[in-house]
């Protein structure tokens, strides 16, 4: 039975991540193409770079993904404050549940919503090539924003209640309890929140062709067009980078959350204190 389990969980990565590592494997083949691995080149990562148009959608997707995330990460912040601290539950239990429905909606139903709401304002207004960087930017703020929020607002119920009530009680305002107080007990959510948002807008692909235009094209996009015809191999090397990009993010994420488990609670520390006493 052991053996059956171990072998199911092999098919299961061997079917998630083969794909990927074809992609990786021959983003370094000398031949350029498919049918054999000739040989270990960055002759394909080179070729890539000297693409201009490439270059630029790389530029492109960084941008967004720094504005987006940043933009989506404060405003998340703000959110889950406002959700936290409000005294209703009820209040707390719908904003919840109205933060979780882009994450439940198709991506697709995202996309040709947010087209036809930026085309309508755009003809209310009598707007000319409203589509760009601004609806992207628009875009991918309101996709990230559940997901800051779902990665903040448990950190503000872990917060210790009566370090905000100190704080009050020697004399801080409520906006400098805020930023010296609660601001770095949630700090590890806001990170893993700017990462994950920083990471989703990166390779966007369905939401961002709806409200693109083709003075801005982001990596998936450029991905996108170029192999609706024929696929060149410095693709396999922009995706590689692509990868690992990710994984270094997500690597990160994960490290900074072990480093935050280990880390003793204040309770913690005043319950060993007390002992030691």
């Amino acid at each position: 039975m052991k053996f059956l389990s171990r072998f199911y969980i092999f098919i299961v990565f061997a079917i998630l991540y083969a794909p990927i590592l074809v992609v990786v494997l021959f983003s370094f083949n000398a031949s350029g193409n498919l049918s054999s691995f000739s040989g270990f080149t960055f002759y394909w990562y080179k070729d890539l770079f000297r693409s201009g148009e490439a270059i630029e959608a790389l530029k492109n997707s960084l941008v967004l993904a720094l504005c987006s995330s940043a933009l989506a990460t404060v405003l998340g912040t703000l959110a889950s404050f406002s959700i936290a601290h409000s005294k209703s539950k009820t209040y707390q239990t719908i904003m919840k549940s109205v933060t979780n429905i882009p994450m439940m909606n198709p991506d697709i139903v995202t996309g040709v919503s947010m087209m036809l709401l930026f085309v309508g304002v755009a003809l209310i207004f009598k707007l000319n090539n409203v589509l760009g960087f601004w609806t992207m930017l628009i875009a991918h703020t309101t996709f990230n924003l559940p997901y800051v929020i779902l990665s903040i607002l448990p950190k503000f119920k872990q917060m210790d209640k009566h370090l905000i009530e100190a704080a009050l009680d020697l004399g801080c305002t409520p906006t400098q309890t805020f930023f010296k107080i609660e601001v770095p007990a949630i700090m590890p959510g806001i990170i893993s929140g700017l990462m994950m948002s920083f990471t989703l807008s990166l390779d966007d692909f369905v939401i961002s062709h709806f409200v693109s235009s083709p003075d801005f094209k982001t990596l998936p996009l450029y991905i996108y067009n170029q192999t609706a015809h024929e696929v060149k191999f410095s693709m396999y090397a922009l995706c590689t980078l692509m990868i690992f990009t990710i994984l270094i993010l997500l690597i990160a994420v994960n490290l900074a959350g072990a480093k935050r488990d280990k880390k003793p609670t204040a309770k913690q520390r005043r319950v060993k204190g007390g002992a030691a006493k």
